[in-house]
């Protein structure tokens, strides 16, 4: 069993223990875990066993998409080390990558200069040129399914697995619409079925629109009229993309799937070729048993895992190095410590000095006129919006881990809805936590000048 920690809980999973909540959707939760056995730290996607199985011909694809996806070992896409199952849930044993989501980076910096920009696209189309190989697509390739290790090389998170379940009919293409709108490829939308390797491609051109532009080709708060400028394939490439570059994109971006550039003649592009290195790796010996286990209709209960807990005092979770570190880019610390409230993804956090019972309370406080029902459970909460949202209610998750006795760490993460409805979910929720943000001296000082200039300020 695990060791009792002043955590409160603990859970263990196998040779497993697991730790903080990376990110969730509805059927998903990702967590950080430890092997307690190796020291190596992994990410475990966490499935519903019941839901996953319920029909036998989805059981089957995904037995497939499992399959393939553990045999795949690419550089640039994120390695499934193994897969295990309890009575009601499938863990599924990921690459565990600390340098952030590429996202990330555009978003803090900007726009990518067009020769980085083109070492990622190098990298994700040579991961993507290799799944296709071996019968596997994404269906729902964006900056935020493209994470950084901490060499800078990319990984293409879910190849696989963000879909499930999907279904190829008697016609050889893909039927279900899925993926997030902005990349989503034309025939996707339109319904009457579409080839994943072309529409994953589509994907990609917009990849490296935003890596270049620093925004996207197609952007429009109206659905309808987004679904207009990506049917016409509507966008202008900014003044600063060379003239090969802009060839490239618009070829990629080409709304007729049949004339729509192919990977292996982008691949011969004069503008992609340039500094490409091709990428070396070997094709290790994978069993597949753990799969076969798993999916094995016997119900034959001797190769299940359990998952133990161990109950601690009730107080908020004391955060350990791992679990610090996989907080943050690398081993880079210092954005922790910073007040995070400027730039939000679909995770964010602070740091506060006040008591947790105190904070809980300010969030509680500042959610609820903000038309949100609050659901608490020790250290963490589930705030769930009134309002039906463009993807259905806006559900966010917030918990308290304790850093250090007189410092938490507060993390609210969009566990459904829409993201940009997230971000002003969130500028409208912080400007009532003010006062329980731990403030740096530095920030101290530039706050009171800022507030002090504001005062002697001459009115109008």
């Amino acid at each position: 069993m695990a060791a009792r920690t002043s955590a409160g809980t603990r859970t263990r999973v196998g040779k497993y223990e697991l730790g903080r909540t990376l990110g969730e959707g509805t059927f998903a939760k990702v967590k950080f875990a430890r092997n307690i056995e190796t020291e190596q730290n992994v990410a475990i996607k966490i499935l519903d066993k019941e839901k996953v199985l319920k029909h036998k011909m989805i059981g089957q694809q995904i037995k497939r998409e499992i399959s393939t996806m553990k045999l795949i070992r690419h550089p640039n896409v994120i390695h499934m080390y193994e897969v295990m199952a309890s009575k009601t849930k499938i863990y599924i044993v990921l690459e565990f990558v600390t340098g952030g989501e590429l996202f990330d980076k555009i978003a803090s910096r900007g726009r990518l200069k067009e020769d980085e920009a083109r070492k990622y696209f190098q990298q994700l189309i040579n991961a993507v040129d290799y799944c296709h190989s071996r019968g596997v697509y994404h269906r729902d390739l964006k900056p935020e399914n493209l994470l950084l290790d901490a060499n800078g090389v990319l990984k293409i998170s879910d190849f696989g697995l963000s879909a499930l379940p999907q279904q190829v009919r008697e016609d050889g293409l893909l039927h279900t619409t899925c993926g997030t709108p902005n990349y989503v490829a034309p025939e996707v939308i339109n319904n009457k079925g579409y080839d994943g390797a072309r529409a994953d491609l589509w994907s990609c051109g917009v990849i490296l629109f935003v890596l270049m532009a620093g925004y996207l080709p197609f952007e429009d708060s109206n659905l309808t009229a987004l679904y207009k400028k990506i049917f016409k394939a509507d966008f202008n490439c900014p003044p600063w993309f060379s003239s090969s570059a802009k060839k490239l994109i618009k070829r990629i971006l080409d709304p007729n799937p049949l004339t729509r550039i192919t990977i292996p003649e982008i691949i011969e592009n004069e503008w992609f070729k340039k500094g490409y290195i091709p990428p070396r790796f070997e094709q290790a010996d994978v069993s597949l048993d753990d799969v076969d286990v798993i999916f094995n209709e016997s119900g034959d209960t001797q190769n299940l895992v359990v998952e133990r807990r161990e109950e601690g005092p009730r107080v908020p979770a004391t955060m350990n190095a791992f679990e610090l570190i996989s907080t943050s880019q690398g081993l880079n610390l210092s954005s922790l410590f910073e007040k995070q409230m400027g730039l939000v993804k679909r995770e964010t956090r602070f740091t506060s000095k006040c008591p947790a019972n105190e904070i809980i309370s300010k969030i509680e406080e500042a959610a609820m006129p903000l038309g949100f029902d609050v659901k608490k459970n020790n250290y963490k909460m589930k705030l769930l919006g009134e309002k039906t949202g463009r993807k259905g209610h806006l559900a966010v998750t917030t918990e308290i881990f304790q850093v250090a006795p007189s410092l938490c760490m507060v993390e609210l993460r969009k566990s459904g809805g829409d993201t940009l409805e997230f971000h002003k979910f969130y500028n409208n929720l912080s400007t009532g936590l003010k006062d329980i943000v731990w403030k740096t001296a530095e920030e101290g000082k530039v706050e009171e000048k800022d507030g002090a200039a504001a005062g002697s300020a001459p009115s109008r």
